[in-house]
């Protein structure tokens, strides 16, 4: 039986007060299923920018990938809530109101959080604890680590038999290798 740590043995979270991972369990599986769609659609950003930028590091400030970074980031933020806010004006001929527009915020927000360690890694080269390239090696790594076990947890939800889970992974695993070497592409020119 999987444990989603929401059961009382879950944490020493105070009497009353929810953990952030309670608060998202409780969310209607739509909207949970958007928010971990904008997460990956800016985990693959995020890994783009900087498998780019360590390729050219010698050329880059700390500075510098920070900041593309956190620009690509919140571009990629604003565009899945503007592409939100779109749709739902397109379909319904309103624009979102209260808890409609709570949700859009919020489930774009969710890009947001995937560029939290990379960009600690980039301060971090700012501020001359680490090489620029070493920050730059280890946000690809909490990138492609994120991405693997997205996947992972994804594939093992399912009711497929074990050898089945594991063709499922290696077709995610090809397809997230070709969506990396497009956006290589598009970023490297």
């Amino acid at each position: 039986m999987d444990d989603d740590g929401a059961g009382p043995a879950a944490g020493t979270a105070r009497p009353g007060h929810r953990s952030k991972r309670d608060r998202f369990a409780e969310r209607p599986v739509e909207e949970r299923a958007e928010a971990l769609k904008e997460r990956v659609y800016a985990t693959f950003t995020g890994l783009a920018i900087v498998l780019v930028q360590h390729a050219n590091a010698e050329h880059l400030t700390a500075q510098q990938a920070t900041l593309a970074l956190l620009v690509g980031i919140v571009g990629i933020t604003a565009a899945g809530f503007v592409a939100d806010v779109v749709s739902h004006l397109a379909v319904h001929a309103a624009f979102p109101e209260g808890a409609e527009f709570r949700k859009m915020l919020r489930v774009s927000g969710e890009a947001l959080a995937s560029a939290s360690v990379p960009l600690i890694l980039l301060v971090l080269a700012w501020f001359d604890v680490i090489e620029l390239a070493a920050a730059l090696r280890a946000a690809s790594i909490v990138y492609v680590a994120t991405l693997a076990a997205i996947g992972y947890l994804a594939v093992r939800r399912t009711r497929l038999l074990w050898w089945q889970q594991g063709i499922a992974l290696v077709i995610l695993v090809g397809l997230g290798f070709a969506v990396i070497a497009l956006q290589q592409l598009a970023h490297a020119h």
